[in-house]
């Protein structure tokens, strides 16, 4: 079973600004629904409500520190590890090899140490934002990247990176 992150990182590490993506990318958006379509995705409760509805055709998972939070749509946690153990069930039941993690930040730096993959749309743009994600080359090795000019309802040039995670010693 593969964790992998999904996110978009500009140029500067800016993911969010005040609890929403800084930038219009619609192009990335049918990347992002291949990516997760049919997997269980976990993300923290600041990215399930910045999303106007669940995401279709996934299992949402929610993670919190509110014990009496409840999200319509979605199972809510506030472990990590039974995210976890949720998502892996998940996984089995729906026959998937992965289990999506797709922000914000927070849940970003708490699962960095689960993830194996590492999908980013890199958008070569440097807002203004108060969220920001970023790797240690290190520890991880790219393995794809493909560079993409901005579409009609895009906001800048962009990349598709993918990352795999070095061998540890």
């Amino acid at each position: 079973m593969e964790i992998v992150f999904v996110v978009a990182i500009a140029e500067n590490g800016v993911i969010g600004a005040g609890n929403a993506i800084p930038w219009r990318q619609k192009s990335d958006m049918a990347r992002f629904k291949a990516l997760t379509i049919g997997k269980p995705v976990i993300m923290g409760r600041k990215t399930f409500e910045s999303l106007r509805r669940p995401l279709p055709g996934r299992t949402n998972i929610v993670i919190t520190r509110d014990a009496a939070y409840r999200a319509a749509g979605a199972v809510v946690t506030t472990s990590a590890v039974d995210a976890e153990a949720i998502a892996r069930g998940d996984a089995l039941r729906r026959s998937v090899t992965e289990i999506a993690v797709i922000g914000g930040a927070e849940i970003f730096r708490q699962w960095l140490d689960r993830a194996d993959r590492l999908e980013i749309t890199e958008v070569h743009a440097r807002p203004e934002g108060d969220t920001h994600f970023g790797i240690d080359t290190a520890e991880w090795e790219e393995t794809a990247r493909i560079r993409h000019p901005a579409g009609p309802d895009d906001s800048a040039d962009f990349s598709y990176v993918t990352y795999r995670r070095r061998p540890r010693h």
